[in-house]
């Protein structure tokens, strides 16, 4: 069964975990690239099956959109749809703030996986550490958090 944890500001604790093998140890990103120093201002989700936690997810409040990031999936958890409960419950988390604008800031290989979930890419690519990321928007957020989602 999977559950959601959330943790508010400070160490996001499994997140953290989650974040480091998936970014830094898998991916090769930059570790000190990865603690970006927002942890404390975001709202952190970690999902876990059978108590173990397999996913995770944050967002930022900012003054005129929600911020989504640090989407990971453990490697051997893949494929069973963690990253999909993931995305979905930050969505609605979001429209449960009233943010009628939501942010992704991909990498440009995983834009795809955000396109399912309304995220349309505005503005150019742009490179950070070595990676080229997109930037994506989500307009609605309250208003079309229950269409697909």
């Amino acid at each position: 069964m999977i559950e959601a944890r959330w943790f508010v500001g400070g160490d996001p604790g499994d997140a953290r975990v989650i974040r480091r093998k998936v970014f830094i140890e898998e991916q090769g990103a930059d570790g000190a690239a990865e603690a970006d120093g927002r942890d404390g201002s975001a709202i952190h989700l970690v999902a876990y099956d059978g108590g173990a936690p397999v996913a995770a997810g944050r967002v930022i409040p900012e003054a005129d959109a929600a911020v989504i990031g640090r989407v990971a999936v453990l490697k051997e958890e893949r494929g069973k749809g963690y990253g999909d409960f993931v995305m979905k419950t930050l969505v609605w988390l979001a429209a449960e703030m009233r943010y009628d604008t939501l942010v992704v800031h991909s990498r440009l290989s995983a834009a795809g996986f955000f396109r399912k979930f309304g995220f349309k890419p505005a503005g150019g690519e742009y490179e950070e550490a070595g990676v080229t990321y997109v930037t994506m928007v989500r307009k609605g957020g309250a208003k079309t958090c229950g269409s697909g989602l």
